[in-house]
């Protein structure tokens, strides 16, 4: 197929990589349905995907990855800086030099009787200029098809692009799927990933993590914007007027179910209103007017399937109803559908796990989908997409939000007193493992900024780009941080959480607003009680209230923990940071002599 650009410094690269990989053919992606259409043929022949039951999922497919490749390997993940000091304390590091040798060994004639696929691709609305390009080089369909989904793709990108050299060179090939030779290597000073002997989406749809992420934070640092792992979310209120926040959670914390929150029924009837604008990644910088203003660059939402239900998260499940790919999860034999744990509370008895090996849901003691099992779902299908979903200019941000799982420490939310405040809570984000996830309970886990596993440099210059972009703002978002996990002595949830959430999404837009004041703590800035708004809520104020308390002794140990992590990253930790948690260690201090006298 004839090239779809001229620019050469794609096509050198192009031509790099085909005498690297010896394709037997070679497809430009053009991103017109009467190409996909043939793929999704192909793949459908070759078992590569299944069709679902055109009814029930309409434009909708079925893919199985190996038993032993199933989710992103942070082990086989690696940021080649030709520094160490670079890639910082917090990353795996490889000599650039020793990574594209191992690579080029690992991909040498690869896709021998295989067909290389070119996708170009925006990350962000093509042509605004929060946008970047990306090449994704792959001998796999199903990357194709999810890339179509999570970016757009084609000549309109490619004509967006021009001559220019800025774009990313993405390399994956599934070679021989040998999770010994399973590599994902960053380049950041060279706009490049390789990604080798993969077929799972985390490790091989580019433009997410790899991208988004990892390069586009180094890009970031260099460029004065940011990227970080944040969905972006709209508050409308009865008058009509919107307010964006962004929020940042590690795994396990509710961040899709807040992407996608439906407010309290006592809300909708007032008039409110929640719009999507992102789930998963924003993309921010600085606009004249001294705002942060964000994009969501993806196109798509790449979701985890067990557990994802109408009644958890109704507005998830309905963008998976066409034009989807589910990955991993259990396959109806009877009707061509599919089904996960929790999904709902009929689980098929003819169906295929996601092995493939027979499975009888009503019988087996075995999961049918894996608990990683994927869904791939367009983001117009979400019911709560903003309008101003792909709008170039982005969306204003009022407010960003900080959230983690602590049992006693954090309360249900509290404000940072400035900026440079609201960074150390970020950089102290943490959450407690849950026996499912270690089998030790209570364990913290520090996930700074939810961006520790995704973070394209060193981990304290990281920190201090967060403090410049605050000093280039004249109206930075406030900080906030949120924890919907506090528990009582019997170790039950105090907060109801889900829908209910809203109400502390309505009194961080009041915060923004100064329509309500607040108790100054040795913390920050924490709600009075009659400004949470607990109407058609069954919460006794006692409980209100310790939510909202400050166990000093529980934040006199993590400050030893957070000292313990900031050992960690180093001479590079801004003094800032130090400053701030020298602060709070002088006002828990102070507060505990108080309580004792």
């Amino acid at each position: 197929m004839q090239s779809l650009t001229l620019n050469k410094n794609v096509l050198k690269w192009i031509d790099e990589v085909v005498s690297l990989t010896k394709p037997e053919e070679v497809m430009w992606i053009d991103g017109s349905e009467e190409q996909l259409d043939k793929l999704r043929e192909q793949a459908c022949n070759s078992g590569e995907i299944i069709a679902l039951n055109k009814e029930r999922y309409p434009g909708c497919y079925y893919h199985r990855s190996k038993k032993d490749d199933v989710a992103r390997m942070e082990d086989k993940t690696f940021i080649c800086s030709s520094r160490k000091e670079d890639a910082g304390p917090t990353n795996n590091w490889k000599n650039p030099e020793d990574a594209y040798k191992l690579g080029k060994e690992i991909f040498e004639n690869s896709m021998n009787g295989r067909t290389m696929y070119i996708i170009p691709y925006s990350m962000g609305p093509v042509g605004s200029p929060f946008s970047k390009i990306g090449f994704e080089v792959t001998d796999s369909i199903y990357v194709v098809l999810s890339m179509n989904i999570m970016t757009r793709v084609g000549q309109k990108v490619i004509d967006a692009l021009g001559d220019s050299n800025d774009f990313v060179r993405g390399l994956h090939g599934k070679c021989t799927l040998d999770i010994n030779q399973r590599y994902i290597f960053h380049f950041p000073e060279d706009n490049t990933i390789w990604s080798c002997n993969s077929a799972y989406g985390g490790n091989v749809l580019l433009g997410k993590k790899c991208f988004a992420l990892r390069i586009a934070s180094y890009q970031g640092s260099k460029e004065g914007w940011m990227a970080e792992h944040m969905l972006i979310l709209g508050i409308e209120n009865p008058q009509g007027e919107v307010k964006y926040v962004a929020a940042a959670f590690p795994s396990a914390c509710g961040k899709t179910n807040l992407a996608m929150l439906i407010p309290p029924e006592i809300y909708k009837k007032k008039g409110y209103k929640v719009w999507t604008v992102g789930d998963d990644i924003a993309w921010l910088r600085i606009k004249e007017d001294g705002r942060l203003w964000a994009i969501n660059p993806e196109a798509g939402f790449f979701g985890v399937a067990p557990g994802t239900s109408e009644k958890s998260n109704y507005n998830a499940l309905m963008s998976t109803r066409k034009n989807a790919i589910f990955t991993n999860v259990a396959y109806n034999l009877d009707d061509d559908t599919i089904w996960w744990e929790k999904f709902d509370k009929n689980p098929p008895e003819n169906a295929l796990d996601w092995q493939g090996n027979p499975w009888n849901g009503k019988t087996s003691m075995e999961r049918g989908a894996h608990p990683n099992s994927r869904f791939t779902a367009p983001a117009i299908n979400c019911p709560c997409i903003s309008k101003e979903w792909e709008s170039p200019d982005g969306v204003p941000i009022s407010a960003i939000i900080f959230g983690g799982r602590r049992a006693k420490t954090a309360p249900l939310v509290y404000q940072s007193r400035n900026w440079k405040h609201g960074v150390f809570v970020g950089s102290t984000l943490a959450s407690e493992t849950t026996a499912a996830a270690s089998g030790k309970i209570g364990v913290v886990r520090r996930d700074p900024m939810a961006m520790l596993p995704f973070c394209g440099y060193n981990m304290g210059d990281y920190f201090s780009h967060w403090l410049e972009m605050g000093e280039k703002m004249s109206n930075p978002p406030k900080i906030f941080h949120v924890n919907w996990f506090r528990t009582n002595d019997n170790s039950e949830f105090m907060w109801p959480g889900y829908g209910e959430n809203f109400r502390v999404l309505e009194w961080i837009i009041n915060r923004c607003e100064n329509k309500v004041d607040a108790d100054i703590a040795e913390i920050g800035f924490i709600p009075r009680e009659e400004d949470i708004n607990t109407e058609g809520l069954d919460i006794k104020d006692e409980v209100l209230q310790e939510l909202l308390s400050i166990d000093i002794d529980s934040w006199l140990d993590d400050v030893k923990s957070i000292e313990e992590f900031y050992k960690k990253i180093g001479e590079t930790l801004p003094k800032e940071l130090r400053e701030e948690l020298t602060v709070l260690k002088c006002n828990l201090n102070n507060a505990m002599e108080e309580s004792i006298a």
